[in-house]
């Protein structure tokens, strides 16, 4: 009786996807950068995207975190008002990301 070798992985892996709050264009998880408002209310960037709470995600490109608080759609997507000054706080982050050349706007 001849067995059937099965191979572990998979020719293609699949890539999770999520989509963007600013352009609104799916890109692999990786490449995108996660927020997360935790139960407690704050709002904060998640860098291993194991926190718990609600998270979503914005491209690391200006156009889409210009359209993430001009348009309010993180405060939206997160359910709840980021402050003024919490979002210079995030702000700030943006400059230490490497654009993927996103072009939103």
């Amino acid at each position: 009786m001849r067995r059937k070798i099965i191979s572990k992985q998979s020719p293609r892996a699949k890539i999770p996807e999520r989509t963007c709050v600013g352009c609104r264009r799916k890109r692999p998880k990786r490449e995108l950068v996660r927020f997360v408002r935790a139960s407690s209310g704050v709002v904060e960037i998640d860098l291993s995207g194991k926190k718990a709470g609600r998270g979503v995600y914005l491209c690391p490109s200006p156009g889409c975190w210009e359209m993430g608080l001009k348009k309010n759609r993180l405060d939206q997507a997160l359910r709840t008002k980021i402050s003024p000054e919490k979002w210079a706080q995030l702000a700030e982050f943006r400059f230490f990301l490497k654009d993927v050349g996103c072009d939103a706007g």
